[in-house]
């Protein structure tokens, strides 16, 4: 109960804030962000990679380069054919001259296909580039 100046009726004022509100805001804004985050991470082609027990360091990129297991081209999630491929890396390399790709092969996925893929980068200047693989975890003792 306040008295008519506002302060409680304790006689002192209110100097503490209740952040319980502010907590329970924050941790429904987390669970939202961590649920869509993973909705946005998860790849849109499912192939099945490749298996390998030392890889590389995984090289982080703008271009993103997929084989399914039919031999069907995706860039950046979308179907592309060589053409269209060809085209957006020289319209990227006048932005990023450094530009760096990572493919992602289905196993299944004839062996030809792959090489064509990365003749056809290295031919635009694209001389960095990464194959995507699933790390093979070892047994533990």
């Amino acid at each position: 109960m306040t008295g008519m100046s506002g302060e409680p009726a304790g006689g002192g004022p209110i100097t503490g804030i209740n952040v319980t509100p502010l907590v329970d805001v924050v941790l429904v804004m987390l669970i939202i962000f961590m649920v869509t985050a993973t909705l946005i991470v998860s790849p849109s082609i499912q192939v099945v990679l490749p298996k390998a027990a030392a890889p590389d360091q995984v090289v982080t990129s703008t271009l993103a380069l997929t084989v399914d297991q039919r031999g069907a081209y995706y860039l950046n999630g979308r179907p592309a054919t060589p053409i269209a491929i060809r085209d957006v890396i020289r319209e990227m390399l006048r932005a990023a001259p450094n530009l760096q790709a990572v493919i992602s092969a289905d196993r299944r996925v004839h062996y030809g296909a792959v090489i064509t893929l990365i003749d056809l980068i290295k031919q635009e200047g694209v001389h960095k580039f990464a194959l995507n693989i699933e790390r093979i975890v070892p047994p533990s003792p």
